[in-house]
């Protein structure tokens, strides 16, 4: 084994809601974090806590920029890169800028990783490659036809990265994130993710309104089971798990009218009104698959993932923790 102590983690979108959590999680197991970030969608006080850490480096710029990922990667023996823009509605909206983050600072990022010889780069990609797909569970090797430009950019990810370690020997592994939460994520903007923007309007007694009526399901993945994998497909031994593709989630799915339900029951411990707040149904969103679930068998195998937390158990976390910082 080698000592942990003496390696360097870049984490791009280290200021994110993922990456600041992995930041957080190796900066407490005795590695070096370097982050690099824009802040376009990232928070200054989602890294509040670590910027007296000398072990800590913060990087403030844009993957779109190949200087700064050649700056940022210096020295670095892995890259966990959770750099993009996400929301498929806002992919929709401006596919372009969607597609110079995505892809074009994907790109970036790989070329930076392969010519400073880092020992792996891991990357976010997302359950929206399964497109169209009717499967379920959704298995790796079968994906249908990408819904929305968001999720060809995370496609085109994944063929990147495999041509890379084909071709520079670069070893990758992507981790397709299923509906991610958990404490830190943003609950504000016109894009922020359907869990942390029902908490909050649920604690300001505000109604939530449901795309749809409520029974599109999502295999939602609480952030702990995330960090578990992203250090698996760093730190595996196993030559065969390399440059492939795992799905990153529970392994379980809830509709949206179970989440409502949950999220009201928790967040009525602390304040018993929210159980009167109702839920405001509206029109389903374009681009958005009716039904997710992930298998997690090749991540079990070929990883050893074994995810501690259910959609109710994340939830009671993750409550707790917005109630104590959104008040």
């Amino acid at each position: 084994m080698e000592n942990k102590t003496k390696n360097t983690i870049l984490i791009t979108g280290g200021a994110g809601f993922i990456g600041s959590n992995l930041t957080e999680y190796f900066l407490g197991l005795g590695y070096k974090v370097v982050c690099l970030d824009n802040f376009s969608t990232g928070h200054h006080h989602n890294l509040k806590d670590f910027l007296n850490n000398s072990d800590f480096k913060l990087i403030e710029g844009d993957i779109r920029n190949l200087s700064d990922c050649n700056l940022a990667v210096e020295g670095a023996d892995y890259v966990l890169h959770q750099a993009a823009l996400g929301s498929v509605p806002r992919s929709i909206k401006d596919p372009i800028t969607t597609n110079d983050v995505n892809v074009s600072g994907f790109l970036n990022m790989l070329t930076a990783a392969r010519d400073a010889k880092v020992k792996r780069f891991v990357y976010a990609a997302s359950s929206s490659t399964y497109g169209d797909s009717q499967g379920l569970p959704k298995v790796e090797d079968v994906i249908g036809k990408p819904l929305s430009p968001y999720a060809i950019t995370k496609y085109v990810n994944e063929l990147y990265a495999e041509i890379f370690s084909k071709t520079y020997g670069l070893e990758t592994i992507g981790l397709r994130y299923f509906n991610v939460f958990g404490r830190k994520q943003d609950p504000n903007g016109a894009y922020a993710a359907v869990i942390p923007k029902f908490v909050k309007q649920f604690m300001n007694h505000e109604s939530p309104i449901i795309n749809g009526d409520g029974n599109y399901s999502r295999d939602f993945t609480y952030i702990d089971n995330v960090i578990q994998m992203n250090e698996l497909a760093m730190t595996s031994q196993n030559l065969e798990a390399i440059n492939s593709v795992y799905n990153t989630a529970y392994g379980d799915r809830n509709t949206l009218n179970d989440l409502v339900k949950y999220l009201k029951e928790y967040l009525s411990e602390f304040d018993p009104k929210i159980k009167d707040v109702s839920v405001i149904y509206g029109e389903n969103r374009a681009g958005d698959i009716p039904h997710s679930l992930a298998s997690i068998e090749k991540a079990k195998n070929m990883l050893g993932y074994n995810p501690k937390y259910s959609l109710q158990e994340g939830l009671k976390e993750a409550v707790g923790w917005y109630w104590n910082n959104l008040k």
